[in-house]
């Protein structure tokens, strides 16, 4: 199940992280988020290479429990 919500849902957050960071370093309004814009970046990069190294299983495996 944790592989399926991996592509479904941390994926996708991560893809936003990454965006919203990249946002918040270029922005002029708010001094928090040009602040920890880079972080935000970082995060989200960290877990987009963890997240997408995570594939599904093909439909026909199961597993060994």
């Amino acid at each position: 199940m944790f592989r399926e919500w991996s592509v479904k849902y941390f994926e996708p957050l991560s893809m936003w992280l990454m965006v919203l960071g990249i946002v918040g370093i270029s922005q002029p309004w708010s001094l928090w988020l040009h602040r920890y814009g880079f972080t935000i970046t970082l995060i989200g990069l960290v877990g987009f290479i963890v997240f997408s190294h995570i594939k599904p299983r093909p439909p026909g495996k199961r597993s060994k429990r």
